[in-house]
């Protein structure tokens, strides 16, 4: 009960004000078919040293870095995180910020808030940013639904070059409403095919990812006019690697009215999975149907600046049933770690890593055409791309892990169509002598 410390008493005064006899009548409301009969099946307790050491053991047994070179991405990318920002993340101040309803005691919060949303909006080039969401995946689902109410149409279209994972979270979000996704399909470049784009009726939004799931680089100033050529019609850009728009146009500056995304890649480690931060950003017309909340500036009565809760559309707040969202928090800590990382970096940093980043990308598919593994799209690509590898690469796969390499994501589970293909990633964390060593145990 180290945790817990009711007493006993306490246990049975907070019982009787709400009128159970027992523990067991406390939840005799939840139907038998839910609950769980028999004991857990749990070891022995250990100590606190023998439990760091398993926990060690059972690190020890996962393939990742830095004890592994790992090429793969598909959604979660290995960065080095600048110190500075893992620093000054651990202090009170922000590691223990809740949620910032008052105004007068959470200046800092809110700034930090404000901060992230100024330096969103300049990264993707959009008017308004919300304060970030759970991760990439709902964002566009979120997304989605925010073009169906700013067009009252009840059907949206998403590329099947969009993440796979992206794509199943936005079939669970419309499968109670009525609402229709349909899919459109992958060119042979690797970009996604917009040309049965006027056959499919009216659609409230369309969305596309750039990168994509396969690091192709759509063409998005040209599918914003094909978007765009019917007025009403919506244009959603998503995307995996932020770090891409170092480089490449922001989503406003090619057309986009949404830019939803994953910012794992901002000072974020992967920690296996999660957390994630959802990044959120419209045009201004958009606003009132946007998710989430935003942070204002203003002055008070005073003059002095001043850092507000501007809109929440959440259920949480007035709006209620009608909230645009049921989204009821944001990440805030992954908020301010990439706040951080964007402002640590600057926008000459973000340019020069995102360089990086495609340049050891293409190395790696040049040496691999050289050795006879080509990429069976021709798009260019960022920093993760597609290789088709001989017959029986999965043993090979399996002996590389042997030796401490992770060479790329097996295609096969989510595109039937590209079972003998791998996608492969390499980030500023994967050296030049570790992706030569990669070439030659393949050309083997």
């Amino acid at each position: 009960m180290r945790y817990l410390p009711h007493t006993e008493e306490d246990i049975q005064q907070m019982l009787q004000v709400v009128g159970a006899t027992d523990l067991e009548a406390l939840f005799s409301s939840i139907p038998d078919d839910c609950r769980r009969k028999d004991e857990m099946n749990l070891p022995e307790p250990l100590t606190e040293w023998e439990l760091n050491g398993h926990m060690d053991c059972m690190a020890a047994s996962m393939g990742a870095p830095p004890f592994y070179k790992v090429f793969m991405g598909a959604g979660s990318y290995h960065h080095y995180i600048p110190e500075i920002t893992r620093q000054l993340l651990l202090r009170s101040e922000f590691f223990t910020a809740y949620t910032p309803y008052q105004p007068e005691i959470s200046q800092g919060t809110l700034q930090t808030i404000y901060e992230y949303q100024t330096l969103v909006c300049r990264l993707l080039g959009m008017d308004v940013a919300n304060a970030s969401m759970y991760d990439g995946a709902s964002g566009l689902a979120e997304a989605l639904l925010m073009t169906i109410r700013a067009t009252r149409r009840k059907k949206v279209a998403v590329s099947r070059a969009v993440h796979p994972m992206y794509r199943k979270v936005v079939e669970t979000y419309f499968a109670p409403t009525g609402f229709e996704v349909v899919e459109l399909p992958v060119g042979a470049d690797g970009r996604t095919d917009l040309s049965g784009l006027s056959d499919l009726g009216e659609l409230a939004g369309v969305a596309l990812q750039s990168p994509n799931f396969f690091g192709c680089i759509e063409d998005l100033e040209t599918a914003g006019k094909v978007i765009h050529a019917d007025k009403k019609t919506l244009f959603v850009t998503a995307f995996s690697e932020p770090l891409a728009y170092g480089l490449l146009k922001s989503p406003g500056a090619c057309g986009a009215d949404i830019a939803c995304g994953e910012g794992q890649s901002f000072g974020i480690p992967q920690s296996f999975g999660g957390p994630g931060l959802g990044m959120f950003a419209a045009n201004q017309k958009y606003v009132r149907t946007m998710p989430g909340r935003l942070i204002g500036k203003t002055t008070d009565r005073d003059g002095k600046t001043g850092f507000v809760l501007t809109l929440a559309t959440r259920e949480q707040h007035i709006r209620r049933e009608k909230a645009t969202s049921n989204i009821c928090s944001n990440q805030g800590l992954c908020a301010t770690a990439a706040t951080m990382y964007m402002a640590s970096l600057g926008g000459t940093g973000i340019r020069e890593l995102s360089r990086l980043n495609r340049d050891r990308a293409e190395y790696l598919k040049a040496s691999l055409a050289k050795a006879g593994h080509t990429s069976p799209f021709s798009a260019p690509t960022f920093n993760e791309f597609v290789v088709r590898f001989p017959d029986g690469f999965a043993d090979t796969w399996q002996a590389l892990l042997e030796k401490k390499i992770v060479a790329g994501l097996h295609l096969a589970p989510y595109y039937p169509e590209l079972s003998d293909c791998w996608l492969m990633c390499v980030t500023e964390t994967i050296s030049k002598t570790a992706i030569d060593a990669l070439v030659k145990e393949v050309a083997k």
